[in-house]
């Protein structure tokens, strides 16, 4: 009996691990004041091309998306847009590996925008 419990509980612990991985997370950015034409990097875990296919600056009213310059697992560098207007914006990034369709995910990665 305990032994059945103790493999339910590993067995669910193993789905739980896998269904978080090829999720994308971001963690910080650098620098996290800009302005237009300057180039920011993004750091945090499933950040390759097989993760993210675009990326946005958003408002939650306006979505932008970014010219991706340089993109690993691990970071990602693009530069902030000309057309983009002065405030806060939050990275926002288009995933294919969450659920059967794309889906845009919104981490608290946020630049500031002069």
């Amino acid at each position: 009996m305990k032994k059945s419990i103790l493999a339910t509980i590993l067995l669910a612990v193993g789905f739980a691990v896998y269904a978080q991985e090829g999720i994308p997370r971001m963690y910080t950015a650098d620098p996290i004041n800009a302005k237009a034409g300057d180039v920011i990097t993004v750091t945090g875990d499933y950040l390759d091309h097989a993760c993210v296919t675009k990326v946005f600056l958003t408002d939650r009213k306006t979505d932008i998306a970014v010219e991706v310059t340089e993109q690993s697992k691990t970071s990602l560098k693009f530069k902030v847009p000309a057309t983009i207007g002065a405030g806060r914006w939050a990275v926002m990034v288009l995933s294919p590996t969450v659920g059967p369709n794309d889906k845009y995910i919104e981490e608290p990665v946020k630049i500031l925008v002069e």
